[in-house]
């Protein structure tokens, strides 16, 4: 028995990337995306639930804001911290 699964493609065929990304306060960023969607999220949860110290680290602000855009994507520190583009696009991190 073969089990094959489609890809499902949430938001269609296009390629959605992270354009810009401006730091807001309190560990809120607001993401503008290709697709023109903007969204403010918020990171301060996920931060505060986990207990690894290299993500509870990026509750220093400082440490926090220093955010880059790599390849459409919010990177932290070379990939040391990074989220989905579908989450960020719904406004949630987990």
């Amino acid at each position: 028995m073969k089990i094959v699964e489609e890809p499902t493609e949430v938001y269609g065929n296009d390629v959605i990337e992270v354009i810009s990304a401006i730091y807001s306060e309190n560990h809120t960023i607001l993401v503008k995306f290709s697709n023109g969607i903007e969204k403010f999220v918020n990171f301060k949860s996920f931060l505060l639930k986990s207990g690894h110290p290299s993500i509870r680290k990026y509750l220093d602000e400082e440490l926090f804001k220093g955010f880059e855009i790599i390849d459409g994507n919010l990177n932290w520190n070379s990939f040391d911290l990074i989220f989905s583009i579908e989450d960020l696009l719904e406004g949630r991190v987990y």
